[in-house]
């Protein structure tokens, strides 16, 4: 796999921005499309994790198609990816059921309240109707990711299955991994099956969700085969993941540029990128993003907090140190950021958005694919 070349990106990019690699973005894909060959699965894109639409040409090559989580989720995935087209949500007003059985393959519902009471609509309509389980079996590390934490919302515990009719369900689908490898979906799988089990054999699908890492390295390919073989030949089933961090991770960058640096007990450089407006999750959950040639505090001569420039005195991505000491107009290139990045922004403060870029690292050639100005900022609110 190549490297990503940030100095040359940082040469040819706007800042702030974010950049994709689309040669880091096809070797994901030939490893999920391998997973495909091998095992049968048919692998669609978690759109809440990443949705840069104008890469959805080269991704349709490989994936079947798109899970989406709203109606404006689904319509982009029927509009600009093709394939088939997944829809799940917590709950559902009636005009989300309305338009995502126009524009969905399948349509997943999180209660048996919702699946009666949206019976007359799905019924008539052809959508391959699904069911979210809970196998309350929890592998998650942080609560606010985790789907069977005590008291979640999300999925269908086995006990409310008791004297349910399942009448019209074609699948059952679960999701309870976040950054994970197969290790945790393979308990996982064994413990929804002990539970569920019994109603596999009446269904035509199964859909394993997404949150493991297929394509990160030391993920474990030859288990998950057999885990979907396994499933498709004792079941009879077609079976489905739905990943979407392992399509966009290690693929692009966020590059940064240093405002000022001022001084409070230590040294703050302050960003034209913001936790909270660009990489929330570094406030969620908490995370701490790598940065080319950047280290853990004192580990390198120079220590600085890296904050970003809202009014929001927790704007602070984090402490790093450097080989240098940082100035005004100083690029810093921030890792790993494609996924749950662009899908997560906001316009918070009137900060400029950062761009939106692609990479070929073959011709060294950058495309400013969008940018943003105030009438997007405005046109937001009214």
């Amino acid at each position: 796999m190549t490297l990503i070349d940030t100095d040359k990106i940082c040469e040819l990019a706007p800042s702030p921005a974010y950049v994709v690699d689309l040669d880091r973005l096809r070797h994901n894909l030939f490893i999920l499309d391998h997973v495909q060959q091998k095992s049968g699965a048919k692998i669609l894109m978690a759109m809440k994790a990443f949705s840069m639409w104008s890469v959805f040409p080269l991704i349709r090559q490989y994936l079947k198609g798109v899970c989406a989580s709203s109606p404006w989720e689904a319509r982009l995935g029927r509009e600009e990816f093709g394939g088939e087209v997944h829809s799940f949500a917590a709950a559902y007003r009636e005009s989300d059921v309305t338009e995502l059985l126009a524009i969905s393959d399948h349509l997943v519902f999180n209660s048996f309240n919702q699946l009666e009471l949206f019976r007359p609509q799905w019924e008539k309509s052809g959508v391959s109707i699904g069911l979210r389980v809970n196998p309350e079996h929890s592998e998650g590390h942080t609560p606010i990711y985790d789907p069977c934490a005590p008291m979640s919302r999300l999925g269908i515990p086995r006990a409310e299955f008791e004297g349910r009719s399942l009448a019209g369900v074609d699948g059952l689908h679960f999701h309870t991994l976040c950054e994970q490898l197969f290790d945790p979906l393979a308990r996982t799988a064994r413990v929804f099956e002990e539970k569920f089990g019994q109603f596999l054999p009446g269904m035509k699908w199964l859909n394993l969700g997404g949150g493991h890492h297929i394509t990160r390295e030391g993920y474990d390919i030859d288990g998950l085969v057999d885990l979907v073989k396994h499933f498709r030949g004792k079941y009879g089933l077609e079976v489905y993941l739905e990943p979407g961090e392992a399509v966009a991770i290690n693929t692009g960058v966020l590059v940064s540029q240093v405002l000022d640096v001022v001084h409070n007990r230590m040294d703050i450089a302050i960003l034209d990128v913001s936790a909270t407006c660009h990489m929330p999750d570094v406030l969620e959950m908490p995370y701490r993003p790598t940065i080319t040639g950047g280290g853990d505090p004192g580990t390198l001569p120079h220590t600085y907090r890296l904050a970003g420039p809202s009014c929001l005195a927790g704007d602070v991505i984090g402490d790093w140190s450097f080989d240098r000491k940082l100035s005004p107009g100083d690029r810093l290139v921030f890792e790993d950021m494609s996924h749950y990045t662009m899908v997560k922004t906001t316009f918070f403060n009137g900060i400029q958005h950062p761009a939106i870029c692609t990479w070929e690292s073959g011709s060294e050639e950058l495309k400013v694919i969008r940018k943003f100005g105030y009438g997007d900022f405005k046109s937001r609110l009214s």
